[in-house]
């Protein structure tokens, strides 16, 4: 059962032209259904948009395109989103021929199918420090619309060049809830979070020199962050920041 179907079955209910009895045993032979489909390879799990809210996402990563695009028919035959977070071409190819009009997302690496979901109340902001941080902040961009959000992007306004970000402060002041996506040092997320009331998602990426340590400083200078409201996820996780993001903003 999708959440769209359960909202109806509540809806009927409440409007009268459903008996509670008569929903009670539509939901329980829901719910008896079998959770997952055993694929051999994977173990698809239908009932995460019950618990979650929306849909099991693929990570592409160290799956064939075969198996992406197995898993991919099956969730969308049971009515879901599709997401595959992390695949190339080839695995789109792939997708595409079990799920038609599927799409590419080539600088987020991204594979999606839209279906209805419910809206976030506001507006999802997105910055990137840097013109290198954008694949990553794509995929949190990818991510939070598909799960029903409005995203604004203010792209390549690090603090090397602060008024870049001091000139949005409207459009960050006016977001439901900030993502903010760094390399280097990053310190963009605790300027941003100086500037609002709102909840600010740090996301370190791996972009900058040695000493970076492929994402470390910038994840241990978000860790270490002065400024109220910030919360961090892992290196290169747009996919987090966006799901967080997505479920602050449909509260």
């Amino acid at each position: 059962m999708t959440p769209a179907e359960l909202r109806i079955i509540l809806q009927q209910v409440r409007e009268g032209r459903t008996d509670t009895g008569q929903a009670f045993d539509q939901l329980l032979a829901a719910f008896r259904d079998q959770p997952f489909e055993d694929l051999g390879f994977a173990k698809v799990d239908h009932h995460r948009s019950i618990r979650q809210g929306f849909a099991e996402v693929i990570l592409g990563l160290g799956k064939t395109p075969s198996q992406i695009a197995t898993i991919a028919a099956e969730i969308v035959s049971r009515g879901h989103p599709l997401l595959v977070t992390r695949a190339d071409r080839a695995a789109w190819q792939a997708v595409q021929e079990r799920v038609p009009g599927a799409e590419y997302h080539e600088v987020a690496q991204a594979i999606t199918l839209k279906r209805d979901v419910p809206q976030g109340l506001g507006t999802i902001a997105l910055c990137s420090a840097g013109t290198s941080d954008i694949p990553v902040a794509e995929e949190a961009a990818v991510t939070a619309e598909l799960m029903g959000n409005t995203v604004d992007r203010l792209y390549d306004v690090g603090i090397a060049g602060i008024h870049r970000i001091m000139k949005q402060r409207s459009r960050l002041e006016s977001a439901r809830v900030i993502i903010v996506v760094a390399g280097m040092e990053g310190a963009l997320p605790s300027v941003v979070a100086g500037m609002v009331s709102v909840p600010v998602i740090a996301v370190p990426t791996s972009i900058g020199y040695g000493a970076s340590f492929g994402g470390v400083a910038a994840l241990l200078g978000m860790l270490n962050s002065c400024a109220n409201g910030v919360s961090v996820v892992n290196i290169d996780n747009g996919y987090g920041a966006g799901c967080i993001a997505s479920m602050i903003n449909h509260l």
